[in-house]
């Protein structure tokens, strides 16, 4: 019963006859691999979204070579979506492989809060803050990632500052931005221990300097983006009367 045999290897790492199978192996390889091209997509796509702080205009161009228009007239918005479309399948990979370590129970998740508050490890906290963000990312980062594969088009410097103040999905988009920032930061520090980058010779004092410039990071990823969200807000509140217009229209 081939389907029986690979349900067992899932379950205990080990094949119907007992030997160890290399499939969970290969699904924690597979786990890394998914969120690191994430990881990279999220710095990148926060430093993108930053260029709001030099102006409309700046976002508005880099919007549009996003859409092509260096080769394409006018640019296409169909490319964000497509763009959109392949994180989306990476997201969505990534976070079912990571669901094999969720807690299956209620009682399996109050052992896990017995063993890390006995243990006080910091590292045991952290995997707890990846499994909170990583449950809010799936609801949140599924509906942004929605967005852009729907709506392309309205992306832009009074676009996206009417969604987030005059649709009000601010709130929403600050909740996906904490979530983002501290799971992308906890992932990161977990790949780097788990797959002894940066060990060298001493280990211990490399770990620690890792973890101390992923907490670096996290801070200012996360003061970058609520910089970038309030100035937006801050657009979409002086745009609220003109609700609709796109910068591009305004600006011809």
């Amino acid at each position: 019963m081939p389907q029986q045999d690979s349900t067992v290897e899932l379950l205990t790492g080990k094949d119907s006859v007992g030997k160890k199978s290399k499939i969970p192996a290969r699904l924690d390889l597979l786990q890394s691999a998914t969120g690191l091209i994430l990881s990279f997509f999220i710095i990148f796509h926060i430093v993108f979204e930053s260029s709001i702080l030099f102006g409309k205009a700046a976002m508005y161009r880099l919007t549009k070579i996003f859409e092509g228009e260096p080769f394409i007239e006018g640019g296409e918005p169909l490319i964000i979506s497509a763009l959109a479309f392949g994180i989306f399948v990476i997201f969505i990979f990534h976070a079912l492989l990571a669901m094999r370590k969720f807690p299956s129970s209620y009682k399996e998740y109050q052992r896990y809060r017995t063993q890390s508050k006995m243990l006080k490890h910091s590292d045991t906290n952290l995997w707890f803050i990846q499994i909170t963000t990583g449950f809010v990312m799936m609801f949140l980062g599924s509906i942004h990632l929605y967005t852009m594969m729907t709506q392309p088009e309205n992306i832009g410097p009074y676009a996206s500052s009417d969604r987030i103040y005059s649709d009000i999905a601010w709130p929403m988009y600050l909740i996906l931005l904490i979530s983002v920032v501290l799971h992308t930061g906890v992932g990161v520090y977990r790949l780097i221990i788990k797959w002894g980058w940066f060990d060298g010779s001493n280990p211990r004092a490399n770990r620690i300097r890792s973890k101390k410039i992923i907490q670096a990071v996290v801070v200012v990823y996360l003061v970058l983006g609520l910089l970038s969200l309030g100035t937006y807000m801050k657009i979409g509140y002086d745009h609220q009367e003109e609700y609709g217009n796109r910068y591009s229209e305004v600006h011809k």
